[in-house]
């Protein structure tokens, strides 16, 4: 079969047909590859506004959060200082109270020892050269010859005792017109725990308690004070 002029010019005309249509689909794909990275671009920045926009906010919120917390340490520290002081009125009217009732305890504790009582001085401290506070004591009570320093707790409890027993210890030293008596030591609490108790009488201190309305001295007529 012989392939005529026509022929040739046919498969030319249908070449260049099928190059138009190819030419036509990649300048589609061209397009279509284009809208997408467009579109693609535009997520893409939609997703970095988002971000930003959620950080700010995140930073924002930690912000408002850090500040919250501030303001509630601060005021926590407020109430923490208010119930400190509310804390200190009351140990102190408490401390008073309990003085107050070891007082007439202290008395009647000497003139049962046949040591009368001239005078009960009230929370003696003794300062050192430069103000700071060496010695205090709660309750002495004192005749010509013989000064009982009295320790007074709403609690009493070892830890209170052995302190006591320190300052007995200097007690001259911190106060020294009381260096030529005979000085004995007591305990007294509101609350006296029984091996509390006994173990301030094998040291040698008197120890009071409460008892009813009044003050109860829980040393027997065994006892012997140590003197210091």
């Amino acid at each position: 079969m012989s392939v005529t002029y026509e022929d040739i010019l046919n498969l030319f005309r249908e070449t260049d047909r099928k190059f138009q249509d190819t030419d036509r689909q990649l300048q589609d794909t061209g397009r279509q590859i284009k809208e997408l990275a467009q579109e693609t671009d535009r997520q893409l920045q939609e997703t970095d506004r988002q971000i930003k926009e959620l950080a700010q906010e995140t930073d924002r919120q930690l912000q408002e959060t850090d500040r919250q917390i501030k303001e509630m340490m601060r005021e926590t520290d407020r109430q923490i200082r208010e119930v400190n002081k509310a804390l200190g009125r009351q140990g102190n009217r408490l401390g008073e109270f309990v003085e107050e009732m070891v007082r007439p305890g202290v008395v009647r504790l000497l003139r049962e020892r046949e040591l009368p009582v001239h005078q009960v001085v009230p929370n003696m401290i003794a300062y050192d050269d430069r103000g700071q506070v060496i010695a205090e004591v709660d309750l002495l009570a004192v005749n010509r010859e013989v000064a009982v320093a009295v320790e007074c707790k709403s609690h009493l409890g070892v830890d209170d005792v052995n302190e006591h027993l320190g300052l007995l210890a200097i007690f001259k030293q911190c106060f020294p017109p009381f260096g030529g008596y005979q000085l004995l030591g007591a305990v007294a609490g509101m609350v006296v725990p029984e091996q509390v108790g006994r173990y301030a009488y094998r040291n040698g201190l008197f120890v009071l308690a409460q008892s009813g309305d009044a003050m109860e001295i829980r040393n027997d007529a065994r006892f012997e004070p140590k003197v210091w």
